[in-house]
């Protein structure tokens, strides 16, 4: 099957990947763009395991000022190497990522960092709620496991919708840039102020 250039160029624009990956990626696709977004995306979450063990140290820290001095955010992402920290892709993923805090309001990183007081806590509440909309016992714990999922897509930031394409999350984003430019690359800690925000 022959891969038309529009679709390597459809495919680019969604996934942010090379063109070479893009191309590899429809064809084991079949040509089809969702597939291939699919494929893309596989890659980068496995590429993302490979290389999460290895040392990051450089890096960025971002500022982002949002709504007219409204919300501010400051954000810092490690990289392997000082080359890939100045590079253009890593400069926006860093970029992106504050703009992410900054309207996704996220608490946590990664689900890892949710303590388990507060997970346990959340399934509770989500066990007495199935009970009192009147679900039977026996499926409590599986109403109460698929809404700390979408706990877990509300306040971690690794698993929020990216604002900027919601057809993938921050993790798909971050394993896309990792396959990319090859080297462990992370979200080390965030602080995000809202003025008049309670303290």
């Amino acid at each position: 099957m022959e891969i038309t250039a529009a679709a390597v160029n459809e495919l680019r624009k969604l996934s942010g990947a090379g063109m070479m990956d893009c191309k590899k990626a429809l064809a084991e696709a079949g040509g089809d763009v969702a597939g291939a977004t699919d494929v893309l995306r596989k890659k980068g979450l496995a590429s993302l395991a490979k290389r999460s063990g290895r040392e990051a140290n450089e890096g960025l820290v971002e500022s982002y000022i949002h709504s007219g001095g409204k919300i501010g955010v400051l954000v810092e992402v490690n990289s392997e190497t000082d080359f890939v920290a100045r590079s253009d892709d890593f400069k926006q993923f860093v970029h992106d990522v504050a703009l992410q805090i900054a309207a996704g309001n996220p608490t946590y990183v990664k689900r890892e960092d949710v303590p388990e007081s507060i997970v346990l806590k959340e399934m509770e509440i989500y066990r007495a709620q199935g009970l009192e909309e009147g679900k039977p016992e026996n499926v409590l714990d599986k109403i109460a496991q698929g809404r700390i999922e979408k706990y877990y897509q509300q306040v971690v930031l690794m698993e929020q919708e990216f604002v900027k394409n919601p057809d993938l999350t921050m993790k798909d984003y971050l394993g896309g840039l990792v396959a990319k430019l090859g080297e462990n690359i992370g979200v080390r800690r965030f602080v995000r102020y809202e003025l008049g925000e309670s303290v």
